[in-house]
């Protein structure tokens, strides 16, 4: 376990309209840099104190100060404190040993907190990086903690959309004609994520929402020539992607967004001849600051307990008739 140490400081000078831009709303700029940087801040008027470990303490304390500085006379947003975050992953040092803060989503279900060290850690990522992958088997809870921080985020206007995005590929099967306008078309495709939206708001406010478009479902086709700001984005079975399509999603995240991209690599419905664009992902973009992978195991399947025997047993299988030689990094295989 790292050590944990505790900067107190104050900031002068003292100003309480300038002390409450800082803050933000419901202090959400504090939150925002916590879960950023892993610490924990709390202040009795203008003086702070930062608990954390001790590489990252001193990073949170800088953007403080900042910030603090750009507080006198202009009004602090969610922008502003990205962009003063923006330079803290790269001066953070990645060390297991730090157990990542517990996060817990509200939503209208109650609250949501992460089953097992994975689901812990893959929320601690998602709230503390700009680009996410979440890869494992189907029942891991991937997808529903996607959502549900997405709609936890919402909810707290640190996003003004949601965009949950799909590759429209058939699984296994050929569904022939579709009738019926576009919408109607694609909408068994994202089917899973209307399911998890209607568990976390409510059919009727998630369909106000649809009708508005905050909350916008698409399948990954249309995603091409746009710039997603102040959004929330979730790529569902992304294992169903090309090599080009997952470039050409990852390179729509614009300021103030997130993204989480989410697969299982055992179940591809490409053609056999077409590489994975989560595989590809996976090896080119292991090790980039600022991007975040959890991989998950049969162990942290959380539906039916048959599921995880299940995937344990295809696995097995999958091991017995793989081809010998060097595995990529990262694929969990």
């Amino acid at each position: 376990m790292a050590s944990r140490t505790i900067s107190e400081f104050a900031l002068d000078p003292p100003d309480a309209e300038r002390l409450a831009n800082l803050n933000g709303p419901f202090d959400g700029h504090l939150r925002m840099i916590e879960l950023r940087t892993g610490v924990e801040i709390a202040n009795r008027g203008n003086v702070f104190r930062v608990t954390g470990p001790k590489a990252t303490v001193g990073a949170a304390e800088k953007v403080l100060r900042e910030l603090w500085r750009e507080a006198d006379g202009h009004t602090l947003d969610e922008h502003a404190i990205h962009l003063a975050l923006t330079g803290v992953d790269a001066q953070r040092i990645v060390d297991e040993d730090i157990e990542p803060q517990e996060v817990v989503i509200r939503v209208k279900r109650g609250t949501v907190r992460g089953r097992g060290a994975n689901q812990a850690r893959y929320l601690h990522a998602i709230a503390t990086h700009d680009i996410n992958f979440g890869i494992g088997p189907a029942g891991t809870g991937k997808t529903f903690l996607a959502v549900a921080s997405a709609v936890e985020a919402l909810n707290e206007s640190r996003v003004q959309r949601l965009v949950l995005v799909r590759p429209a590929v058939e699984a296994g099967e050929k569904l022939g004609f579709l009738p019926g306008d576009l919408s109607q078309k694609v909408d068994p495709y994202l089917r899973p994520l209307y399911d998890a939206l209607y568990e976390m708001l409510g059919v009727e406010k998630v369909l106000k929402l649809l009708e508005r478009n905050v909350i916008e479902i698409a399948p990954l086709a249309y995603m091409r020539g746009r710039t997603l700001n102040d959004a929330y984005v979730i790529l569902d079975e992304a294992q169903n992607t090309t090599i080009e399509q997952m470039k050409m999603f990852l390179t729509r995240i614009g300021y103030g967004s997130t993204a989480v991209v989410t697969g299982d690599l055992t179940q591809n419905d490409l053609p056999k001849h077409q590489k994975s664009g989560l595989k590809d992902a996976l090896e080119v973009l292991h090790g980039v600051d600022g991007i975040s992978f959890t991989f998950f195991e049969s162990h942290d399947v959380v539906r039916h307990p048959l599921v995880a025997r299940i995937v344990n047993a295809y696995e097995a299988r999958d091991a017995r008739d793989a081809p010998t030689g060097p595995t990529p990094p990262g694929t969990g295989a």
